[in-house]
């Protein structure tokens, strides 16, 4: 069993993650963590809190000579903001925030945990937290490539705006999003997204959109039937939905599943001494999971993200104090953050299927795992 944990606050010190249960031997590489890290801080329409934060992660424990020894792995990653919060903080100098925002965790926050003020609601619930997700989403993808899984993403909708790569190979798909600024593989969609996240710009307003990850090389019976919490694809979107200002998930295609027939949806199986277990498929509607396992082909989860909720425009609120009718205070936000969450995305999907290969191969080292 592999497990993290997430610590830290948007204007803290730093964030830190724990990883238990990793597997020793396995080779860990800094710097495409730091990658990862930078890959989720850039995309069209990001805050200038991307510009103050340059993040990397610094181990603090669990990796030897560059490998893993089976402990936990500690990381931290420093929040450079912190310097211009930390006088701020010692001195109490910092006004209270006693006006919700309508779409984020602060109301339920304050009455959940007894608060008069909102700031320890947004310090946590903010989504600076998924930095730490990558790093531990980065290392599952370390152990993923060990058994030949690759973990990919791209944008396929913003605004509206929606990307037609349904002929388009996957390492395509994979490549072109890399070199989009809000990584869509398409170029004449991309620059329609950066044109519509311009307009919102200038209006004080957000966008969302729809992000694809995509596993390859993914090998049949990750995952089980025989309890609902179990089930692999209920773990995936489970995993993806906890993102931050996602709303929407789905294995394969499964919305647009609902308005075929059922003979239409089923991807039959072929007799090919050269596919998986002496079978081909033409389709994959599924999404790669069936009856709650992987079935071999490529997993696919698609995501959909909300606007991001805190606008220029204002919206209508209540003073928590008073009680009376008002309109909270705007605070530095994105204008749309969905390339950045669809690298949050790799690594939740990235995360539940390392966690589903330990459990089927079992063993405390990358050694033991591959023998079995």
């Amino acid at each position: 069993m592999i497990r993290f944990l997430t610590a830290g606050e948007s204007h803290g010190p730093c964030l830190t993650v724990i990883i238990e249960g990793f597997p020793s031997g396995l080779e860990i590489d800094m710097e495409t963590i730091n990658r990862d890290l930078a890959r989720r801080q850039r995309g069209y329409g990001r805050n200038k809190r991307m510009q103050i934060e340059q993040d990397r992660a610094e181990n603090l424990g669990g990796i030897i000579n560059g490998h893993s020894i089976g402990a936990p792995i500690v990381m931290r990653i420093e929040n450079l903001d912190w310097v211009n919060w930390q006088e701020r903080w010692a001195k109490g100098d910092l006004e209270p925030l006693v006006v919700p925002r309508p779409g984020h965790a602060d109301y339920a926050g304050m009455v959940k945990y007894g608060f008069d003020d909102v700031r320890p609601v947004l310090e946590r619930a903010s989504a600076r937290e998924t930095a730490a997700r990558v790093v531990a989403g980065t290392l599952a993808k370390h152990l993923l490539t060990q058994f030949n899984i690759n973990i990919g993403s791209y944008v396929t909708e913003i605004g509206g705006v929606a990307a037609p790569i349904q002929n388009m190979p996957m390492q395509d798909r994979f490549t072109f999003a890399e070199q989009s600024e809000v990584r869509c593989p398409d170029d004449k969609a991309s620059s329609q997204m950066i044109a519509a996240i311009d307009k919102v710009r200038e209006e004080g307003d957000t966008l969302g959109g729809i992000f694809e990850v995509i596993a390859t090389g993914v090998l049949v019976g990750l995952g089980s039937y025989v309890q609902w919490d179990r089930r692999l694809d209920a773990r995936l979107a489970m995993a993806v939905m906890s993102i931050p200002a996602i709303k929407g998930v789905e294995i394969g295609t499964a919305f647009e599943n609902t308005r075929l027939t059922g003979t239409q949806v089923q991807d039959d199986l072929y007799p090919n001494s050269d596919g998986i277990n002496g079978i081909k498929r033409l389709t994959n509607r599924a999404g790669g999971i069936e009856g709650g396992m992987t079935n071999g082909e490529n997993v696919i989860v698609r995501a959909a993200m909300k606007p991001i909720p805190t606008t220029i425009k204002p919206h209508q609120s209540v003073n928590m104090r008073t009680g009376a009718s008002t309109q909270y205070r705007y605070q530095r936000s994105d204008f749309c953050a969905v390339p950045s969450a669809a690298i949050v995305g790799e690594a939740m999907v990235a995360w539940v299927l390392a966690e589903a290969l330990v459990e089927k191969l079992g063993g405390d080292s990358l050694k033991e795992m591959k023998r079995t």
